[in-house]
C-alpha cells in the first residue's frame, strides 16, 4: 500500500471533525485530501474536480451541518460518474438523498470518536485493499524515532486484520514498534492507531 488518495468531502462547519477523525489515516502513506484544507477560494473547486478524479475512494462525511452546502452532493456525483467508490460517513439520525443513499456506511458517533476511527480504519482497509487473493494489504506508518541524536527510521506495520486490533484494544494491549538503532519502543493505540507513549 503505497501512493493511494483518499478524497473527504464536508462542510465547512465540520471541518475540525474531519481533521480529528482523518489525524492518523495521515499517517500512513496514503494521501488523504481534506476539501477545505485545500480549498483558497471558490475558483479553487477546479481543482479539487482533479483531486476527485484522481482518489482511489471518497469519504462523504453527511452530518446537519452537509445542508449549508451543495458541494458534497457535486462532489459524490462526480465520483461516481468517475466509477470512484464512495463511503458515507454519516452522523446517526441524519439521512441523505442521492447516489450515497443506498450504501453501506461507516456511522459517525460525535460521543464515541474511537469506534467511528476504528470503523473508518477497517472501511479503508478495505476499500484499498489490493486485488487478488494472494495479495495482503500492508499498512504502515514510519516515522524518525524521536531520541535525541538517534532519528532512525521506525515502522509500524499492521499485519493484523481489524478483529484482532479490536481485540487488542478491549484487552488494553497497544501495537508497539521498535528503533532497532536505539531500541526504544513506541506504543500506539490499536482501534485507532493513535500514538500513546515512547519507552526506552
Amino acid at each position: 500500500m503505497t501512493g493511494e488518495q483518499v478524497y473527504v468531502s464536508h462542510a465547512s462547519g465540520d471541518l475540525s471533525l474531519v481533521q480529528d477523525l482523518f489525524s492518523t489515516v495521515k499517517n500512513f502513506p496514503v494521501g488523504v485530501h481534506i476539501a477545505l484544507e485545500e480549498l483558497e477560494s471558490v475558483r479553487d473547486r477546479t481543482r479539487l474536480e482533479g483531486r476527485v478524479a484522481n482518489s482511489d475512494v471518497v469519504v462523504a462525511v453527511l452530518t446537519e451541518d452537509m445542508a449549508e452546502t451543495t458541494w458534497i452532493d457535486q462532489e459524490i456525483g462526480y465520483a461516481v460518474a468517475k466509477g470512484i467508490p464512495v463511503v458515507p460517513l454519516r452522523e446517526e439520525g441524519v439521512s441523505h438523498r442521492g447516489y450515497a443513499s443506498d450504501v453501506e456506511g461507516v456511522t459517525l458517533d460525535r460521543s464515541n470518536l474511537t469506534v467511528t476511527i476504528f470503523n473508518l480504519l477497517s472501511r479503508l482497509r478495505s476499500e484499498l485493499a489490493p486485488l487478488g487473493s494472494l495479495s495482503v494489504p500492508n499498512w504502515y506508518i514510519r516515522f524518525p524515532c524521536t531520541v535525541p541524536d538517534c532519528g532512525h527510521p521506525v515502522t509500524l506495520a499492521l499485519e493484523e486484520g481489524q478483529a484482532k486490533l479490536w481485540k487488542r484494544y478491549t484487552h488494553g494491549r497497544h501495537l508497539t514498534a521498535s528503533c532497532e538503532a536505539c531500541g526504544s519502543t513506541y506504543c500506539f493505540d490499536p482501534a485507532t492507531i493513535g500514538f500513546r507513549g515512547r519507552k526506552e
